[in-house]
């Protein structure tokens, strides 16, 4: 224990009355007849207070049971973390008693270690009782050097050396626990590969109308000029396996990226479109009889831009107001997008349903991707 005062002339104060934790008078005889046996450094002999070695004895023993039980808590929480596989913890009621068992034994480590740390200095470590006035800052080296003499005199004195059970337990406790980040890591992986690079759209993968699973075909457009579609790609049984199956027929994270709205632009009195500048003839060759199909996720942070202004043929995204050009390959007209809607390639199969031809232009979704590629 070390107590602080404002004593500056360095006097000696009254006896205070004994403080909970501190040695008794029998223990203080005898600590200091040993003290001043061999004790060195800046503080004076006097001023430490050894704890019988029968009590330090006692408290090794408790504070390295309070490690070993600390060991066993972080062996549990290791072991409750690979009980429930991640497919078992997404049921609720699974899921809570997973993290009853993590939270429970990464309680008991964390209160072992401390517990045992608790008796270890209250039952080993020796304690003082020292007077001294405040200091101006910064320290002197004299004084650098005496808190160093100091700070190395404690770790001797501390049993961490001289007590190699108490040692050995603790290092047991801390390793459990040490282990446990790497073993979280596994919850970061796998790796996405690149699942966030390509979409279930592929060559001759026909189109249904989002929400009723309506396939489409080109004569569904052709009535309304100006009209639009939300659409989905069509998925079958052998796209996810014979024991899989969404109410939708599509999994939640193939309808987010892969969602795409389609457009039947107006034509002119020549009957042609007037596509703008950024219209390749690439691009122009991935529409069908001026029907033309963007994603419908906007590349700004993910909304769906599902707004669509039929007058002036762009695309709204109501999150942050971006607007798109449907006419000039999506351009980005306004708002904090940096880059247009990726265009998927379409085309009609034997039967005259619309088909996508590829997948799409670039990777849909927000503007990491124009990132990635410096």
């Amino acid at each position: 224990m070390t107590d602080k005062t404002n004593n500056d002339n360095n006097e000696p104060d009254e006896i205070p009355d004994r403080v909970v934790g501190t040695p008794t008078a029998e223990e203080h005889t005898v600590a200091e007849a040993e003290a001043e046996r061999s004790h060195e450094g800046p503080y004076k002999a006097s001023e430490t207070h050894h704890r019988p070695e029968e009590q330090q004895r006692r408290g090794e023993k408790l504070a390295s049971l309070w490690f070993v039980i600390a060991f066993l808590g972080g062996i549990g929480f290791l072991v409750s973390y690979f009980v429930f596989g991640p497919e078992e913890i997404a049921d609720p009621r699974i899921g809570q008693y997973s993290n009853a068992l993590l939270g429970g034994t990464l309680t008991l480590s964390l209160f072992g270690i401390g517990a045992g740390m608790t008796v270890w200095a209250r039952n080993v470590m020796p304690h003082y009782e020292v007077a001294s006035p405040y200091d101006e800052l910064p320290s002197s080296e004299k004084e650098k050097g005496s808190f160093s003499a100091f700070f190395m005199q404690s770790a001797d004195e501390s049993g961490f050396t001289r007590r190699p059970l108490m040692r050995r337990t603790l290092i047991a406790a801390m390793l459990p626990l040490g282990i446990a980040p790497i073993i979280l890591l596994r919850d970061t992986g796998p790796l996405p590969g690149d699942k966030l690079k390509v979409t279930p759209w592929a060559d001759g993968r026909r189109m249904v109308v989002e929400g009723t699973h309506r396939e489409i075909r080109p004569e569904d457009l052709a009535q309304d000029p100006y009209g639009m579609i939300s659409a989905l790609p069509l998925m079958h049984e052998e796209d996810y396996g014979e024991n899989v199956h969404y109410p939708h027929g599509i999994s939640l994270n193939d309808q987010a990226k892969s969602v795409i709205l389609l457009i039947k632009m107006p034509t002119n009195e020549e009957g042609q479109v007037d596509w703008g500048e950024e219209m390749t003839e690439e691009r122009r060759n991935w529409t069908h009889e001026g029907i033309i199909a963007y994603s419908k996720i906007c590349t700004h942070v993910g909304c769906p831009a599902a707004l669509y202004e039929r007058t002036t043929h762009r695309i709204l995204c109501p999150c942050h107001q971006s607007t798109f050009d449907a006419a000039n390959a999506a351009e980005v007209v306004f708002g904090p997008a940096h880059r247009p809607l990726p265009q998927l390639p379409i085309g009609v199969d034997s039967e005259g349903y619309l088909v996508s031809t590829g997948d799409f232009s670039e990777a849909p979704g927000p503007t990491f991707w124009d990132y990635a590629k410096d």
